[in-house]
């Protein structure tokens, strides 16, 4: 008996062995159509990496990489005292915990709300609508701001005026800056992340909601214990890949929104590195700050994913 069972998983292993030796001859096309994308990751996300290491050094481009003398964990002793320290963490947490709490909810009840439409023509025109925003270039987007909140010119100051009050100096005070930059990135951005959850509600069975109106469910009763249902895979699948991104706020829209009266509330870690790393020069000192950026990142995924994993099936990995 033995001596059969080993016979017979031997051979499944030379099965085994031969599959994956023509994979390769035999499926060419697909790897060939693979390539570009490995290629990408392998050199703009993989190679860098090796520069990773001046982080630990006092780089100095006359001497490379190798040549530059090793400083250890000195620059990052050096950002973690700095009296800005503090102040990166504060703004940049901020406002990831106000575009998650604000922007992650949005998408999910406009695929609801747009999923309930049964008129064709309006569910067309209010997908497109609603998408055509995140088409519009960061750049478009923060002169559009920053034109509408001026203080003289601003269509919304002119509002506010009409109303008899005095106009609002929105991007010159710091408090105005985190709404400023997360009610714009959710009126910009909503839109297009329905699209995931609209394919979600497109795949739920027609059954269940004839099912349900025969019990007498209404149409909220519907949306709240079947559509909704649903989408939670995939609200989880979304929600940790945001928290994989959480130290990672949009950098271009807030630098272009930035300036010298709003940086108390807009100076986030990504626009400390760009300033420090290529502005001043400071290459190992901006290495060290990005590398710990990213750490953070990487353990609030792997914290958040094995959180999801523990309280459902549901996770990356």
């Amino acid at each position: 008996m033995t001596t059969n069972t080993e016979s017979v998983l031997r051979a499944a292993r030379s099965q085994t062995r031969t599959k994956r030796r023509f994979a390769i001859p035999n499926n060419w096309e697909l790897y060939l159509f693979a390539l570009p994308l490995v290629l990408y990751y392998v050199i703009f996300h993989y190679v860098p990496l090796y520069g990773l290491q001046i982080a630990f050094k006092n780089f100095l481009a006359t001497k490379g990489i190798w040549g530059s003398d090793w400083v250890g964990l000195e620059h990052f002793q050096r950002f973690f005292h700095s009296y800005y320290f503090w102040t990166l963490i504060q703004n940049t947490l901020g406002i990831s915990l106000y575009e998650l709490a604000v922007g992650f909810p949005v998408p999910i009840l406009l695929a609801l709300a747009i999923n309930e439409l049964r008129n064709g023509f309006f569910k067309r025109f209010a997908q497109t609508v609603t998408y055509a925003p995140h088409f519009i270039s960061v750049v478009v987007i923060s002169g559009m701001i920053i034109s509408f909140l001026s203080p003289s010119k601003g269509v919304v100051n002119h509002f506010i005026e009409w109303l008899g009050f005095d106009p609002i100096p929105f991007m010159s005070e710091p408090g105005w800056f985190k709404s400023i930059f997360v009610l714009s990135g959710v009126w910009q951005n909503a839109g297009w992340g329905t699209i995931i959850y609209l394919a979600v509600l497109t795949s739920v069975d027609p059954q269940h909601h004839e099912s349900a109106m025969i019990d007498g469910a209404s149409k909220w009763q519907r949306v709240w214990h079947i559509n909704l249902p649903s989408v939670v895979p995939t609200m989880i699948i979304l929600l940790i890949l945001n928290v994989g991104q959480f130290m990672a706020v949009g950098f271009e829209k807030i630098y272009l929104l930035q300036n010298q009266l709003n940086l108390d509330s807009s100076e986030i870690i990504s626009t400390y590195v760009y300033k420090s790393g290529l502005l001043q020069a400071q290459y190992s000192f901006a290495t060290a700050i990005g590398l710990f950026n990213a750490i953070i990142n990487f353990i609030l995924l792997l914290a958040v994913n094995r959180l999801a994993r523990r309280a459902g099936e549901t996770s990356l990995w």
